[in-house]
C-alpha cells in the first residue's frame, strides 16, 4: 500500500466514484479490498455474496481512469480459485497476493492475473492460518497477515516461509480480537484494525506494542468494528470505521482530525450503462435519492442503507502515488476516491 502525505490543516475532498455493480465482467460484486501496482493498475477483489457463484468471485483489473483490463479468479478450491477471499496486496515485483479465510491460504498471481502458486494451511501453530484477512507488505517485502481467528499477526516471506507472529486473544495492550485490516508506516511500524476491540493498535516492526487509538462509540474519534487502516508518510492514520459507516482521519498522535460519510456520484461505467438502458436511467432520474426518513434508531447503517451517496460498508483503504484515498465499500459495489483539499 502506498503511503503519501496529508499536511496539517488540509482535509479530504471527494473526487469521483469508480466501478459499478455486476456479478461478472466489468464491475464489482461485494468488493472487499483493493490494491494498486507500481505501474498504476488497480486490482479490486470481489468477495461475492454466495460462494457458489463462480464468476462473481474475482479480481477486476482497471486503471484510475476506469480503463478495463479484464478479470481473473473464480469460485472454487482449485489453483487460482477462491472460496471466501478477503485481502489483496501487491509486492514490489507486481505480484498479486490474495488471502482466503475459508481455505486458509494465500494465492499468488502475476500482474496479468496468471496463477503462480498458493501457500498456507489451516491450524493454530505458528505458520498456520485460521481466517486470514488483511494483508500488507513491510519494508523488507515480507508479508504481514491478520490471522483473524487466531487473534494474531503473522509475518512470512513472499514464498510463505514463516518468520514471526505476535498477538493473542484479549483486550489488553497488544492483545487482539479478530484483527482485520493492516497498515505499515514509513518507519515500518505496523497498524492493526483490532475489529473486535473497536480500536487501532500500533506495533514496532518486531511486534512490540506501542500505542492504541480509539474506543468504542459513535462520537468523533470513537470506533465500531474498524475494518481497515493505512498510514501516510506524515503519520496521519486513515481508518475504515465499518460499524459507523464512515472513514476517520487521526493525527500522528491519535488525535481526531476529520470524518467523512461519503459523497458518491455515478461512475463512468455506471453512466455508460445508463446511456444504454434508458428505462433504468429514466427511473433513476425520477427517484428520490436522498429521502427524508424518520429513522427509528441512531445506527448510521439505517441512514447509509437509504442514502445512495453515503458509504455503506466501507471496508478497506488505499493511497495512490498522488495521495488520493481509495475507499472500497462492499454493499454498494464501488470505490469512492478523495484527494487533499488544497
Amino acid at each position: 500500500m502506498a503511503t503519501q502525505g496529508l499536511e496539517q490543516g488540509q482535509s479530504l475532498r471527494y473526487v469521483r466514484t469508480v466501478g459499478m455493480t455486476t456479478m461478472r465482467g466489468r464491475g464489482f460484486y461485494y468488493p472487499i479490498d483493493s490494491a494498486m501496482s507500481n505501474s498504476g493498475r488497480l486490482y479490486v477483489l470481489s468477495r461475492s455474496f454466495e460462494r457458489a457463484v463462480s464468476d462473481s468471485m474475482r479480481v477486476t483489473m482497471l486503471n484510475e481512469d476506469g480503463e478495463y483490463y479484464g478479470v481473473f479468479g473464480s469460485a472454487g478450491i482449485g489453483d487460482g480459485q477462491f472460496r471466501w477471499p478477503c485481502g489483496i496486496a501487491i509486492n514490489d515485483q507486481n505480484r498479486v497476493f490474495v488471502t482466503d479465510e475459508y481455505l486458509n491460504r494465500v494465492s499468488v498471481f502475476n500482474e496479468s492475473g496468471e496463477f503462480l502458486k498458493h501457500w498456507g494451511s489451516g491450524g493454530e501453530i505458528d505458520g498456520m492460518l485460521n481466517g486470514p484477512s488483511g494483508i500488507v507488505f513491510d519494508q523488507d517485502n515480507n508479508v504481514l497477515i491478520a490471522d483473524s481467528r487466531n487473534h494474531r499477526i503473522q509475518k512470512f516471506t513472499s514464498d510463505g516461509e514463516f518468520l514471526q507472529s505476535f498477538g493473542e486473544y484479549g483486550n489488553g495492550d497488544g492483545c487482539l480480537n479478530l484483527p482485520w485490516g493492516l497498515g505499515v508506516d514509513q518507519q515500518g511500524e505496523i497498524f492493526v484494525a483490532d475489529w473486535g476491540n473497536d480500536r487501532i493498535q500500533r506495533f514496532t516492526p518486531n511486534g512490540e506494542f506501542v500505542a492504541k487509538y480509539g474506543s468504542p462509540g459513535r462520537q468523533e474519534g470513537e470506533l465500531i468494528k474498524p475494518a481497515g487502516v493505512i498510514v501516510n508518510q506524515e503519520g496521519y492514520i486513515y481508518v475504515a470505521d465499518w460499524g459507523n459507516e464512515r472513514v476517520q482521519v487521526f493525527g500522528p498522535d491519535g488525535e481526531f482530525v476529520q470524518k467523512i460519510r461519503g459523497q458518491a456520484t455515478n461512475s463512468e461505467w455506471a453512466e455508460d450503462f445508463l446511456g444504454v438502458n434508458v428505462e433504468e436511467a429514466g427511473a433513476r432520474e425520477r427517484a428520490n435519492l436522498e429521502p427524508d426518513i424518520d429513522y427509528f434508531n441512531d445506527d448510521p447503517h439505517e441512514e447509509s442503507s437509504h442514502i445512495e451517496k453515503l458509504f455503506w460498508g466501507p471496508v478497506s483503504l488505499m493511497l495512490d502515488s498522488e495521495s488520493r484515498l481509495f475507499i472500497t465499500e462492499t454493499n454498494r459495489h464501488r470505490i469512492q476516491v478523495y484527494e487533499r483539499d488544497n
